[in-house]
């Protein structure tokens, strides 16, 4: 049996599939991500191995077979720099920092990340490597000279578990891979001044590649030494796997803290001159590729919310359900992160608002308003990434019944809803299972989804309400801009 592994930001979870797809044993637990002054967002690799370890030993604890392999998968972006041993040089700094948009906004005026997306098709924002590096080179350069790899999440715990230093070619396509080739581009990296820190840089795994725990990692999860390992891809690709994507033109909506937009393509040829914003992401398949926005827009929000009013996440259901298609007249726009927005345009600056609110407004208007929003941005993320097939679903949001329904609503399309939780974990144990020689039957293990309806009746409505939120939004830029 394989152990599907998905580390999260917040959350690492474990999952064990049996052979129809149906998970038969799951456990998680919470990491610590550390929110400080200025808009840093950091966190400690110990204690994120420390919950790998945790879900490992309870999964394997309940199975009634050996553990046959491990499958690893988990967040992107950010930097986590380590030594040749592995140990973190300094803490994890997250895909949610934003130290780096000072930074970013002047690489916006001065063409760098413009002349970046014409060699990867891939944009960069604060959280993105290559703007938390090119940081580091100036204020804080000693711990880029310590360093040994300048890596993601997923390859600093495989280094860990096997002692190999690796990156899977998902996570290195942004910033500075290029799709076509899997390999660097060194004009990329010279672009963002960056070329003097190239050694920190490995190049990306072979597509499959199989690890095996080493001595330390083995007493650290409790499983044999040797065991085979995958690292990766990283979380956003293998949700798509894992949920279901397998046609040209497919999508998935990830409603978790990203709310991920992603569409997969055959082809590696992209508009150079297009809005210099998104990732376009290698997967385990030659040829394969996912346009991905991942909006900086997602459940985030709606715990900022549940904070602000002093209620349960579990009561947003019964709130949007108190309110109608339009919230009442309140419209919002829904960038509160701290970093801006990074899909589908990149803005640091970029700001959440609340309009057309009276005495008359309640609290589920405001909620509704909120989610419709995010809504439209998942439609301005789709258009982008060019959605045209079946159009699958995942993430915490998808849990609330309404808010998926308002999700099809405004994208004017049924949403797929795999039956069993754990995507992520699943596309890592889909992958591992062909690496190993072992494939599972996808089409199997895509029977249990569900699928959400669009209600015809709103259609309609939403596409007023999405005219009407690109005009607020394309006010809204230019006094981000002032």
């Amino acid at each position: 049996m394989i152990i599907g592994v998905d580390i999260g930001t917040s959350l690492t979870k474990a999952v064990v599939f049996d052979k129809a797809g149906t998970s038969v044993a799951s456990a998680c637990t919470t990491s610590e991500v550390h929110h400080l002054p200025g808009g840093l967002v950091e966190q400690d690799l110990d204690q994120v191995l420390g919950t790998v370890a945790t879900v490992v030993r309870e999964v394997a604890a309940g199975l009634d077979g050996p553990v046959t392999a491990l499958a690893l998968t988990g967040q992107g972006d950010g930097l986590w720099l380590r030594d040749e041993s592995g140990a973190a040089i300094r803490p994890a700094i997250s895909w949610l920092d934003g130290r780096a948009n000072a930074l970013l906004a002047k690489w916006q005026a001065d063409g760098v990340t413009r002349e970046v997306f014409r060699r990867t098709a891939s944009g960069l924002f604060p959280g993105s490597a290559a703007a938390i590096m090119s940081f580091l080179d100036t204020h804080e350069p000693e711990s880029l000279d310590r360093a040994a790899v300048a890596g993601y999440c997923v390859d600093a715990v495989i280094q860990r578990l096997t002692g190999e230093i690796t990156v899977d070619a998902s996570d290195a396509s942004l910033p500075f891979l290029n799709p076509a080739t899997r390999h660097y581009d060194e004009d990329a990296i010279a672009a963002v001044g960056l070329s003097h820190r190239r050694g920190l840089l490995v190049e990306p795994a072979a597509p499959k590649t199989v690890f095996r725990l080493d001595e330390r990692g083995a007493a650290l999860l409790g499983l044999p030494v040797g065991l085979p390992v995958t690292a990766g891809p990283f979380d956003l690709p293998a949700s798509a796997i894992g949920a279901g994507v397998r046609r040209a033109g497919d999508g998935i909506l990830t409603a978790g803290t990203t709310l991920a937009c992603q569409v997969l393509t055959d082809s590696a040829v992209f508009d150079p001159d297009g809005e210099p914003a998104g990732m376009f992401l290698c997967t385990p398949e030659e040829g394969e590729f996912l346009r991905a926005m991942p909006a900086m827009v997602g459940t985030a929000g709606i715990d900022w919310m549940c904070r602000l009013f002093g209620i349960a996440v579990e009561e947003i259901g019964s709130l949007l359900d108190a309110s109608s298609p339009g919230a009442g007249g309140v419209r919002a726009l829904p960038f509160l992160s701290a970093s801006g927005e990074r899909a589908p345009f990149v803005d640091a600056s970029a700001r959440a608002q609340f309009s057309g609110l009276s005495l008359e407004s309640e609290r589920g208007d405001i909620v509704r308003a909120l989610c419709e929003s995010i809504a439209y941005a998942a439609r301005h993320c789709f258009e982008a990434a060019g959605l045209t097939g079946t159009l699958y679903a995942c993430g915490g949001g998808v849990r609330s019944l309404e808010w998926t329904r308002i999700f099809a609503d405004v994208l004017g399309r049924p949403i797929v809803i795999p039956g069993d939780p754990g995507v992520g974990a699943r596309g890592a144990v889909i992958v591992a299972a062909d690496a190993l020689g072992e494939p599972v039957d996808r089409e199997l293990w895509a029977e249990s989804a569900r699928v959400v309806e669009v209600r015809p009746e709103n259609v309609g409505f939403y596409e007023q309400g999405y005219a009407d939120y690109q005009a607020s939004l394309a006010a809204a830029r230019g006094l981000w801009r002032l």
